[in-house]
C-alpha cells in the first residue's frame, strides 16, 4: 500500500510533485518517481519507522585512513 496523494500533501505541505519529491528528499524518506511524475511512498516506511537507508560507505584502504 502507498501514501495517497492526500496524505503526500500532509505529509510534505506541498501539492507540486518536484516541491513533494524535494521535501521527501529533505526529509530522508524512502520514495520512486512513477512513470506519472507521482512521488510514491510506501506506508510500511511509516509504519516500520524507517526511512531511506544510509548509503553504503565506499571501500578506502586501511593506509588512506591512518594519520600520517
Amino acid at each position: 500500500m502507498f501514501l495517497s496523494d492526500a496524505e503526500l500533501r500532509e505529509l510534505t505541505s506541498y501539492a507540486h510533485r518536484a516541491k513533494q519529491v524535494a521535501e521527501l528528499r529533505r526529509m530522508g524518506i524512502a520514495f520512486h518517481v512513477n512513470a506519472a511524475g507521482r512521488p510514491i511512498v510506501a506506508k510500511a516506511v511509516f509504519e516500520a519507522g524507517k526511512t531511506s537507508p544510509q548509503p553504503a560507505k565506499t571501500w578506502e584502504p586501511t593506509w588512506a585512513a591512518t594519520p600520517r
